[in-house]
């Protein structure tokens, strides 16, 4: 009898248990639920009242080159021509400070936007492909001749490419902070493959109106030499992702993942008689401290040249080293 009224015991606590088990279950589903409902609903709200677009800023200047208009800024009126090409999530302003330093020694200079970034007309496919084009379209639509291409982050795979579909139109190139590899960082990312729409655009908008979002990433990536930024400093980097098809441009660049080439395909730019030059910043940590070496060795350039305490955006925290760098370069240009 003690046997059963036992086993009748453990068979009520198995029950209890169970029971127990359920309720917790069914009030995390209900939990998950609200949580999603109001999110949901939250989300519709915010974008609903956040959708008109930032206005683009008054008085830029566009060249038409090929199949889209391209916003681009100027320094110095003579002298040889130099072409400064930004990386992901910059723009031409990403320039400013190194650009006026190169007119002052007798270049004219000029910073544009790329397709998908910036100011200029958003005209998909926004590939390396397709930037490239608007660069070598670019270079024609000012007649510049044979201009020095620097290519900041990202923006080293455009100019390589240029550089190696079309060897005459280019002076020189330089590799500043980027490796022109085709990594696959950032393609097919969780926040653009799997994370809803109307959800994703919310996570941005709500992060593009945090001035400290804006000011930690601008940190990360420039160390404590850079500027500090202003409201207008702060308004610079965040509306070109706020103007109307800037959203849509960046859930397809995204997608695509950082431009780059193949090494096979970047290691014909060694055959190209062309002086190139590869420099970093001591400090980028957005890259292995061999990087800079073997991207010098693989495009057949000198040895690179580092930035002492610099991170990754010298264009801004070093603007005389990399100034004096690009000048270096120019001197080497052949006459044509």
């Amino acid at each position: 009898m003690p046997t059963w009224s036992f086993i009748a015991a453990c068979q009520t606590l198995r029950v209890a248990g169970q029971r127990r088990w359920r309720r917790w279950l069914w009030r995390i589903a209900l939990g998950v639920t609200i949580l999603v409902v109001v999110g949901t609903v939250f989300s519709f709200g915010y974008n609903a009242v956040t959708r008109k677009p930032m206005a683009v800023p008054a008085g830029l200047t566009y060249v038409r080159t090929g199949d889209l208009r391209t916003r681009f800024r100027q320094w110095g009126t003579s002298g040889t021509p130099i072409v400064l090409v930004h990386g992901f999530i910059e723009s031409a302003d990403t320039w400013q400070y190194t650009a006026p330093r190169l007119a002052a020694a007798g270049h004219r200079v000029y910073a544009l936007d790329l397709d998908g970034w910036g100011y200029s007309q958003r005209v998909a496919p926004f590939t390396a492909e397709h930037q490239t084009t608007q660069l070598l379209d670019f270079i024609a639509a000012l007649h510049l001749h044979r201009p020095v291409l620097v290519g900041h982050s990202s923006g080293a795979a455009i100019v390589a490419m240029a550089a190696l579909r079309r060897p005459s139109a280019v002076g020189a190139v330089m590799f500043l902070d980027g490796d022109a590899l085709n990594t696959g960082a950032g393609a097919r990312s969780p926040l653009t493959q799997f994370v809803i729409d109307h959800y994703r655009t919310t996570i941005l908008r709500l992060l593009l109106r945090s001035d400290s979002f804006v000011r930690s990433i601008y940190g990360s990536a420039c160390g404590d030499s850079c500027p500090p930024l202003d409201a207008h400093s702060i308004d610079q980097w965040r509306r070109p992702l706020q103007v109307a098809g800037a959203e849509a441009a960046l859930w397809a660049m995204a997608n695509q993942g950082v431009p780059g080439l193949p090494p096979a395909t970047l290691a014909r730019l060694a055959t190209k008689d062309l002086p190139k030059a590869v420099v970093f910043g001591a400090d980028d940590s957005e890259f292995d401290k061999s990087s800079p070496y073997t991207t010098a060795a693989r495009i057949g350039a000198p040895p690179p040249i580092l930035i002492p305490g610099a991170r990754h955006l010298t264009p801004v925290n070093s603007p005389a080293a990399v100034a004096a760098a690009v000048l270096a370069l120019a001197r080497r240009v052949r006459p044509s």
